[in-house]
């Protein structure tokens, strides 16, 4: 039977019960002469029925009691009747979504990571998994303070004010075992909930800094060799063996390389060992930029035509030898990748944020979307036959990223094959000064 027909089907037995009721009343009223105050205190009675039933179902409603099946007739029972499915209905849902927050929680409990549901306004600590309970010396459920109080490191409270869903907070000392480092990580659960997630990273960061020990250690080592292999070469004198001018020729470029390769390797390993500038100075970046443009035409040999354009009329905090190193990897790079007669724009901007932007914009070959976020990977080559033969060493923009990471800042990076690609450097507001008038153009 569908909805309307019970529906009207229910209205109708109480409407006959009712005329059947009026009528009976009117038929003895009629009997006793009495007709009007007969019908008056029916309906009375019946007005006072409903009444009674409307407070009945309410009391059981407001009192959460189970409202008992019926197979009645008429409006009221059919009421009860719906109601009673509803409850049972909605008792079975939350039956099932318990079922799935358990199933939910065990899985949680069971993870090798430390889970912790976190209120977002305070940093309250609502549930904890097992592994987190242990990691950070909590209670059975969880429940005994914040994540600041838990964490007291500073930058676990800033690290939460912003949100930073993208990028994890690295290298945090456990508060039970200061040789335990931990990564988190936070994921939106609810409008007012942050799922954190901690991982031990004791063996991934120990591992790291062994590959880096041993590169520097490698790459001092092999400098003393290379001085030696690379001075012998520069006595030799082609003149004395013209039958071996092209492969002495050869051998001292491949050791030139090979030379510049232990250079960038110990200045990337330099670069991952440091945690944030020593000290920040004054970049003069009028200057800076002429240096870029000297370096870039005498890379160049007038085989590009080179612009170098500033807009922003500032200067920037930081270290002027690690951001000349940045910049000049950037715009050697624009220049071994763009054919000849192909143009490079280096201009320095101002940001709509009140920061700064150094943008390298060329129309070389271009580079694939896919390989893009890889870039900025050690020794990461796009196309290894190119590298080989523009004499690259495959670290430039990971010392770039290193060093701008040291400054606050980031490299975006956008490119379309055959149409040439930008690389920008962008610093945010805190690193902007006035521009000394010593350096003004």
């Amino acid at each position: 039977m569908t909805v309307g027909r019970a529906l009207l089907r229910a209205w109708r037995q109480s409407v006959v019960r009712l005329c059947l009721i009026l009528l009976g009343t009117a038929f003895l009223g009629f009997l006793f002469d009495r007709l009007w105050a007969v019908l008056a205190l029916t309906a009375f009675g019946v007005i006072g029925w409903h009444y009674w039933r409307l407070h009945r179902l309410l009391a059981q409603l407001y009192r959460r009691r189970h409202l008992r099946e019926i197979d009645g007739r008429g409006l009221w029972d059919d009421l009860e009747m719906l109601l009673h499915r509803r409850q049972d209905e909605g008792r079975q849902r939350v039956k099932r979504l318990l079922g799935l927050v358990r199933g939910y929680r065990h899985a949680a409990g069971l993870m090798p990571d430390a889970v912790l549901l976190v209120r977002r306004d305070d940093g309250t600590i609502d549930w904890a998994n097992r592994q987190a309970r242990r990691l950070l010396a909590l209670g059975p459920q969880g429940r005994e303070g914040r994540v600041p109080e838990a964490l007291p490191d500073p930058r676990v409270a800033q690290w939460m004010a912003e949100g930073q869903v993208d990028e994890p907070l690295l290298d945090l000392p456990c508060p039970t075992d200061p040789n335990v480092r931990l990564s988190l990580r936070l994921v939106p659960y609810s409008a007012t909930q942050w799922l954190m997630v901690l991982r031990d990273v004791t063996k991934l960061l120990r591992l790291e800094q062994l590959r880096r020990d041993f590169v520097a250690n490698v790459s001092h080592e092999l400098r003393t060799p290379l001085t030696v292999i690379h001075g012998y070469l520069d006595i030799i004198d082609d003149e004395d063996y013209p039958e071996l001018a092209r492969m002495l020729g050869e051998m001292r470029r491949q050791s030139q390389r090979m030379s510049q390769l232990v250079e960038d390797l110990l200045t990337l390993s330099r670069l991952e060992a440091q945690e944030s500038l020593d000290a920040r100075e004054p970049v003069a970046m009028a200057p800076l930029l002429v240096t870029l443009a000297r370096e870039a035409e005498a890379l160049s040999g007038g085989r590009h035509r080179i612009r170098v354009v500033d807009r922003a009329g500032i200067d920037l905090a930081g270290n002027t030898r690690e951001l000349h190193s940045a910049f000049s990897n950037l715009v050697s790079n624009a220049v071994r990748y763009t054919p000849v007669d192909g143009s490079i724009d280096v201009a320095f901007e101002r940001s709509t944020d009140g920061g700064a932007t150094l943008a390298v914009r060329d129309t070389g070959y271009g580079i694939p979307a896919q390989h893009l976020p890889r870039l900025t990977e050690r020794f990461y080559r796009v196309s290894t036959s190119r590298a080989r033969e523009t004499g690259g060493t495959g670290l430039g923009l990971s010392i770039v990223k290193h060093v701008l990471n040291l400054h606050g800042a980031h490299l975006e990076i956008s490119s379309e094959v055959g149409r040439g690609s930008r690389f920008a450097c962008v610093f945010g507001p805190e690193a902007v000064l006035p521009r000394a008038q010593a350096d003004a153009p």
